[in-house]
């Protein structure tokens, strides 16, 4: 073997650093790409050792197949375990080293039992080896995963899992037996057993047989085929016969477990897209249940808008009146400012108006400055009776005799508004040429001339005696008209 080549060369190497260079080298050549270094499948058990045997002698014992990286031994049962880099190491070893006489005791050496392997059944035929490495790596770390196939490389639906150790094997299998572990979109869950192992290389040698009594009297007939007719024929075909029924009775549970099992993927077929339905109703009804709620926020939203509009538009109204009203009062003040020189000359002409419109009551023993009144008692005046400007006579009743006006009184009063001929004055508003007035005291001279009377106007009565003033609602057009507001 080109193990055994290459380990002649490293003897014959004297060199110790060129001999563990050619070693590293050997050892390398037997690694697979991609294989994985030190796992369960290189662990050895070596049965048959010497009681008196110590580590160190038993690691000598494989130093020429690598650095091992587990050494146990159990020197009251004289058994061991080691583990080497490789599976094609740990075959070499055991080819070489099994049956080898250590202190006068032949070796026994066979794999270790995976007491971390996990038999995989109901698989889908879809799953792979990497799809079931990584489905069981979340219970701790996985060595080796493999999907059994027949021989035309189909899937059987079973499978193994080896873990590096014992607990994530433990957990894998409570969780898996516990619960529906699902490795695709089928609800199918995988069904997980300890594996069970098979020695289906090495079976049983002749010389690990144990000669008992049994073995004995069994090995007394050499093989041979039994005759028909004999003892021997008769029960031989009575086991065939149980075998063929066994045989048939596990094809009709076979043929029942497979017509389940299609019965169980129909149903299941149907209640998925019935399933799938139901959620895609139930995700419709969410949508819409959304849609409802997003509309009622935005409607909200638009009446928070709306008002907040509303309320704005009030704001800016009540703004505007308030400027209007502030710039309004602002024009008020400023005009008032401007014409506040205006009311004294205003009311000084109203009054000279009023006086001027006056009757004869307010006349009454005025005099001139320029004539003197009459001293004594005088009846009532002639005033009462006169024309003025032909608007007819102003009716009153008769007046008596009032006290005379003293010198002083004569001498303080200003020009009278009515002279003692009867005239009265109109200087404010002249309209037309003078004329005598058509009043009894006409024939008295008077410093002014009487006007001419007013057409189109009739006589003044019913207004209180003594303004006669013509019609109340009559417009005045002078110049001096007093401005409305």
């Amino acid at each position: 073997m080109m193990l055994r080549g290459n380990l002649k060369q490293v003897r014959i190497e004297k060199n110790p650093a060129r001999l563990r260079a050619l070693e590293s080298a050997a050892i390398k050549s037997f690694l697979k790409p991609g294989e994985k270094t030190y796992t369960q499948r290189c662990r050895l058990f070596v049965g048959n050792l010497p009681t008196d045997i110590t580590e160190d002698d038993f690691k000598r014992l494989f130093e020429r197949y690598g650095e091992p990286s587990e050494v146990f031994i159990n020197r009251d049962r004289g058994f061991g375990f080691i583990r080497l880099e490789s599976r094609t190491l740990a075959e070499i070893a055991k080819a070489e080293l099994d049956g080898t006489i250590l202190k006068s005791r032949p070796l026994r050496i066979r794999f270790a039992t995976h007491g971390a392997a996990l038999t995989v059944k109901n698989l889908s035929p879809v799953v792979s080896n990497e799809l079931l490495e990584q489905a069981f790596s979340q219970f701790g770390p996985v060595e080796k995963a493999v999907v059994v196939v027949d021989d035309r490389g189909r899937a059987t639906g079973k499978g193994f899992v080896e873990f590096a150790a014992k607990p994530p094997a433990r957990k894998a299998l409570e969780r898996c037996g516990d619960g529906a572990f699902l490795l695709t979109t089928t609800p199918r869950p995988v069904i997980v057993e300890p594996m069970e192992q098979f020695d289906d290389e090495d079976g049983l040698p002749e010389k690990l047989m144990q000669k008992t009594q049994q073995y004995h009297k069994e090995r007394e007939q050499p093989p041979r085929f039994a005759q028909p007719g004999t003892f021997e024929f008769e029960y031989a075909s009575r086991w065939k016969a149980l075998d063929e029924m066994e045989k048939q009775q596990r094809e009709q549970v076979d043929r029942n477990i497979r017509e389940a099992k299609e019965k169980l993927e129909a149903e299941m077929e149907a209640a998925r897209h019935e399933h799938q339905l139901m959620l895609m109703r139930q995700d419709l009804m969410r949508r819409q249940e959304e849609l409802r709620r997003l509309e009622e926020l935005r409607n909200q939203e638009l009446q928070k808008r709306k008002q907040i509009q509303k309320s704005l538009r009030h704001e800016e109204e009540h703004r505007r009146r308030e400027e209007e009203m502030i710039r309004h009062r602002e024009q008020e003040e400023l005009r008032r400012q401007q014409e506040g020189f205006k009311p004294n000359y205003m009311e000084n002409r109203e009054q000279e108006m009023r006086m001027g419109d006056m009757g004869p009551r307010g006349a009454i023993n005025m005099g001139d400055a320029f004539s003197p009144a009459p001293a004594g008692n005088q009846g009532p005046p002639a005033m009462m009776g006169m024309n003025m400007n032909n608007r007819g006579t102003i009716p009153g009743p008769p007046m008596g005799p009032g006290p005379a006006m003293g010198p002083e009184g004569a001498a303080n009063m200003g020009t009278p508004m009515m002279p003692d001929n009867g005239a009265v004055h109109n200087d404010r508003f002249p309209q037309g040429p003078p004329s005598q007035m058509g009043s009894p005291m006409g024939s008295r001279t008077g410093s002014e001339t009487p006007q001419a009377p007013m057409s189109g106007v009739g006589p003044v009565s019913g207004g209180p005696g003594g303004f006669g003033r013509g019609s109340q609602g009559a417009n005045f057009e002078g110049p001096n008209k007093r401005r409305r507001y």
